[in-house]
């Protein structure tokens, strides 16, 4: 492959958790392993998050300390840059504001990583933006109400990426109209994650999540309401760590007293995400130390069916460590269904209770296969050099 020059544009920056900020490391590592030159640029009208202090604020500090951290660790040294569109001037560091606007009008391709850039007079100066959706199912659905926004937004990219890899078929509701979707998902640079041992003793099933999600993206579709909040499908599935016959933990933060007690009564144990959030690598730590991952996808996902999969998941895929997770469709393409004989191995979906005890019975059966079988999964679905390699190949790239 020619070598190409390349802009990861996205916002792990403006919101540094440890979550987002590996979903971009692995778009620029993987395309830096196919050789090509690549650039991060965060340039955007939005507040920063500084995770140290837990507030959104003007002062971009903690941003610039973060991506020189990443660029020192992940080998992007001086092919960065963070524009502060929100301030009067409009200040850019890392990189010149000049080169960034020559690297809009130059470069091969610019992911647009999750769809959040905005966009701006010098980015519009390309024609090769690359639209990356990882949230199915909402920019669609406006789509179809004839929401002018996105329609304007969406037409502005050269191709249109999906983690809903149903959308446009038949498996999905969804309609597409003047738009082609093309199916992808998360990249992950399977040897950042893998683990040669198996996890410490006492290890328990785990996940990370962020309880307190907003309101604002549940959507109203066609006499339905399609919510945004995982927090309400892990509460329809409490009773998982009693029907499986042991603790699973969740890293996260519930607000409401009754609602910690809930589950901790169902036999969750909680433990604060703070400083694996703000650590990405206590993050991968807390990942590889877990015996695998439990959890639930959110409400749009599931009745939508859109073929949505978690890249925190295929993390933990990666990691060797088994995953049982909730149905979205997904299994058209890898995994399989639970359930009495399902042959799956490593990855486990789930509709009902029932189903997350017979998987978690099947891990335990023999948890060095579905240790091994995860891993597989991830490296022939989800290794990063595959991923990006595809995005380009269909973009014409």
């Amino acid at each position: 492959m020619k070598t190409k020059r390349i802009v990861v544009m996205g916002f792990m920056a403006g919101c540094p958790i440890a979550g987002v900020i590996w979903q971009h490391i692995h778009y620029i590592v993987g395309l830096q392993r196919l050789g090509h030159e690549v650039y991060y640029i965060e340039d955007s009208a939005r507040l920063p998050y500084d995770a140290a202090k837990f507030e959104i604020t003007n002062d971009y500090s903690y941003a610039l300390a973060v991506l020189d951290k990443l660029a020192r660790q992940f080998g992007f040294e001086g092919r960065w840059a963070f524009c502060a569109r929100y301030l009067p001037g409009e200040p850019c560091h890392g990189l010149a504001i000049e080169r960034v606007r020559e690297l809009y009008r130059e470069a091969d391709a610019i992911f647009n990583v999750c769809g959040t850039q905005e966009m701006n007079a010098d980015l519009l100066r390309s024609d090769r933006l690359l639209y990356i959706e990882s949230d199915p199912g909402v920019e669609q659905i406006r789509v179809d109400k004839g929401d002018a926004k996105p329609i304007e937004y969406l037409s502005q990219h050269r191709a249109l990426f999906t983690f809903g890899e149903n959308i446009g078929a038949a498996e999905c509701p969804i309609p597409t109209h003047q738009f082609r979707w093309l199916a992808t998902r998360q990249p992950v640079v399977t040897d950042f994650w893998k683990c040669d041992a198996p996890p410490p003793p006492g290890a328990l099933f785990t996940s990370v999540a962020n309880w307190n999600t907003s309101e604002l993206k549940d959507i109203e579709w066609r006499g339905d309401k399609y919510l945004w909040s995982k927090s309400l499908e892990f509460l329809k599935f409490d009773a998982a760590p009693r029907a499986a016959g042991e603790t699973f933990e969740l890293a996260t933060s519930p607000r409401d007293a009754a609602t910690r007690e809930r589950l901790i009564s169902q036999g969750w144990r909680l433990t604060n995400p703070d400083a694996m959030s703000i650590e990405w690598d206590d993050y991968r730590r807390y990942l590889q130390d877990s015996k695998g991952e439990f959890t639930v996808a959110k409400d749009q996902y599931v009745r939508l069916n859109t073929g949505w999969f978690s890249d925190r998941s295929a993390c933990y895929l990666a990691a060797g460590r088994p995953v049982i997770t909730q149905e979205t469709g997904f299994t058209r393409l890898f995994g399989a269904c639970a359930g009495a004989e399902c042959g799956a191995r490593g990855l486990f979906a789930f509709r009902t209770l029932d189903e997350i005890a017979e998987a978690v019975r099947a891990i335990n059966a023999d948890y060095a296969a579905h240790s091994r079988a995860a891993f597989e999964i991830a490296a022939e679905h989800f290794e990063a050099t595959k991923v990006v390699a595809s995005i380009l190949d269909r973009a014409g790239v």
